[in-house]
């Protein structure tokens, strides 16, 4: 985290680390940090039913203790992507402003976070905060246990435009995110639950047009796990010219 707060950014540029699943840490050129879906504990083991093996696979980088972010930012609250332990857990959470579907909201209030630090979402609104722009897009949700599925535009100052698809299964209104022009998408490839698979996910690049793809959501549980490699080459054939970007767990990466 002194890393990640230390780090500089130019002008133009938003740098950001891969956490596993859908977590992601952004960092902006004047120094907001923002966090999505962050998952920084093993609470979804002790939830798995029919001997399903929910137990994290990838190391906890950041304990929630050390967490210190600026915007703590969710798409959905199935407990990956808005973990009620991560946030019971945050030493800094007086410092930070929390954005989500009404679902997350209600998490976020029933672990102490008070209601005016609270920033709801929903497609096609935006909540602006500091130097960062996040734009509800569509998604699809994968089951009735949350019916309030988002995506996210993210703007971050100057930088290009990011889109992250979060959990969503296949429709063609997914589609209707490219009016935004991102110049990157960070999709979910996994193909469980009816989450989009990696094929349908390079077709959703293609229709965005976005220059840079970037899987996610396929290395954190044994049994809802890809091979982000099948995105790789499905890239290939339905969106070449395609830059594929799959970073290691904790490495720096900026992009402009």
């Amino acid at each position: 985290m002194r890393e990640i707060r230390e780090s500089s950014v130019p002008r133009g540029s938003v740098a950001f680390w891969f956490l596993g699943q859908n977590g992601f840490l952004f960092k902006t050129s004047e120094g907001t940090v923002v966090g999505t879906d962050l998952y920084l504990t093993n609470s979804c083991a002790a939830t798995a039913v029919n001997g399903m093996d929910m137990s994290r696979q990838v190391p906890v980088l950041i304990p929630p203790e050390e967490l210190d972010v600026d915007l703590f930012v969710c798409t959905h609250n199935h407990q990956d992507h808005t973990d009620p332990e991560t946030i019971e857990r945050l030493r800094h959470k007086d410092t930070m402003s929390f954005i989500g579907p009404h679902p997350s909201c209600d998490v976020f209030g029933r672990q102490g976070i008070e209601s005016g630090r609270i920033a709801p979402i929903w497609p096609d609104h935006m909540v602006e905060i500091r130097d960062v722009k996040i734009t509800g897009a569509f998604a699809l949700p994968t089951d009735d246990t949350d019916l309030n599925h988002c995506g996210f535009i993210l703007e971050f100052g100057h930088a290009p435009r990011i889109y992250m698809t979060g959990d969503t299964a296949e429709c063609e209104l997914l589609a209707s995110a490219g009016r935004h022009k991102p110049a990157m998408i960070i999709s979910c490839i996994n193909g469980g639950f009816k989450n989009l698979s990696h094929d349908q996910a390079a077709m959703l690049t293609a229709q965005v047009k976005a220059r840079v793809a970037v899987p996610c959501h396929y290395d954190m549980f044994a049994d809802n796990g890809a091979n982000p490699h099948q995105f790789e080459a499905a890239l290939k054939l339905r969106a070449p010219g395609v830059r594929y970007l799959a970073p290691a767990h904790g490495e720096r990466v900026l992009f402009d």
